[in-house]
């Protein structure tokens, strides 16, 4: 046996106990060889390529009561490029992510394309502890860190998209280990507070924290964070999670994300989540609270931009039948604080989701039909109230 290929074996030993199996966006991919495949001919280094697309249709209806189509949702959602790999050593790796259309670009909020969306280098110290310098996601709450690609639904909750703390650049540190029977993750950051891309920063930074807590031990392929019980846990799986972020001097509306404000403010942002799993049977919660003295911002002829504050929770309940058919539900609250209460509405979503894995979350399609209500009030009839109806496609390796 060739010493390459003994390298290549302790290699994937190694990486199966540092990386874990499930896809997350706080390491690079590589324990599993998923993608297109290289490594140099004296094992120096080793790269992996992947892409996935979303390709969707949808629209919203007039009213509750006027089902006739108003709001349409034809495009590709998202199509990326992962690269992930290490450089003269397995302990240092790197992962890198590109996003090619509109949506994922967040041209809207900065007017120019994003197109960086991780850029990354990790360096493990021991196979529990590790460390990373560049751009990718905090640490904050369970669905933002969940790779769009491992959803059940084709969309975040609404509470997700009001509150999260996104990507940002700076120094993470994560460390895992063991009480007992009790798995359980340490995480933290120091970044700029600025998001992704940005051409330069002030001296404003974030300081992000989560603990999270595995009473029942680690869920089968890092299924704590991919949506359902692909897996069909055999046992109960329980993950417990709870974060905080504070975004000092941040000049965009949410944070590391939105539009510019007019002078900048410091924004708190609080995160509880937990996920269980059992025998194709999955249900998560999370709940984010956000906070800022004053968020309203005006330039100097009177126009108005705000931080989004108040507070949300989002439940999610599955089961996957034999041939990978999913059924899901989720309900969202989305509550603004009283300092926004007049430029924002209180919404309530229903959602049922169908789901059909050809490939667990690589290959899969997806139907979801959901119920918008403003302001607590569920009647069709209710001015603001809609529905929407939603099917996308993810193709991926």
């Amino acid at each position: 046996m060739s010493s390459r290929i003994i390298f290549f074996i302790g290699f994937s030993l190694f990486s199966l106990s540092v990386f874990g199996q499930g896809e997350r966006d706080e390491k690079a991919m590589i324990a599993d060889f998923k993608g297109v495949q290289f490594m140099s001919p004296d094992t120096s280094f080793y790269i992996n390529f992947r892409f996935r697309m979303q390709n969707r249709l949808g629209a919203n209806t007039i009213s509750g009561t006027d089902l006739s189509f108003n709001e349409y949702d034809a495009r590709v959602r998202r199509l990326r490029m992962r690269v992930d790999g290490f450089i003269m050593n397995p302990k240092l790796t790197y992962s890198i992510q590109l996003a090619f259309t509109r949506g994922d670009q967040d041209v809207d909020n900065t007017g120019i394309a994003n197109i960086v969306r991780d850029a990354i280098i990790f360096y493990h110290f021991t196979p529990k502890f590790y460390v990373g310098f560049g751009q990718n996601k905090l640490p904050g709450n369970r669905q933002r860190v969940n790779s769009s690609g491992q959803l059940q639904f084709a969309d975040r909750s609404i509470v997700n998209g009001a509150m999260t703390i996104d990507r940002d650049f700076g120094l993470k540190a994560y460390y895992h280990n063991k009480i007992g029977e009790m798995d359980y993750h340490l995480k933290g950051a120091i970044t700029t507070g600025e998001g992704r891309s940005v051409n330069s920063t002030d001296d404003g930074l974030a300081y992000t924290g989560r603990v999270e807590l595995l009473p029942l031990g680690e869920f089968t392929g890092g299924g704590d964070y991919s949506e359902g019980d692909l897996e069909r846990e055999p046992k109960p799986k329980i993950s417990i999670a709870a974060g905080y972020s504070m975004n000092k001097k941040t000049n965009r509306t949410g944070g590391q994300l939105g539009k510019e404000l007019y002078r900048p403010v410091d924004m708190a942002t609080w995160m509880i989540d937990a996920i269980g799993k059992y025998r194709g049977w999955a249900y998560s919660v999370e709940y984010i609270k956000r906070h800022v003295d004053d968020p309203l911002t005006y330039n100097l002829s009177g126009s108005l931009r705000y931080a989004f504050t108040g507070d949300g929770i989002n439940h999610q309940f599955s089961y996957i039948f034999p041939k990978n058919l999913e059924l899901a539900f989720r309900y969202s609250r989305l509550t603004p604080s009283v300092k926004i209460l007049a430029n924002e509405s209180r919404k309530n979503i229903l959602e049922m989701g169908t789901t059909k894995y050809f490939n667990k979350h690589r290959v899969k399609m997806q139907l979801n039909l959901n119920y918008m209500a403003v302001d607590g009030n569920y009647a069709f009839s209710h001015s603001g109230n809609r529905w929407g109806v939603l099917t996308q496609f993810e193709l991926g390796i």
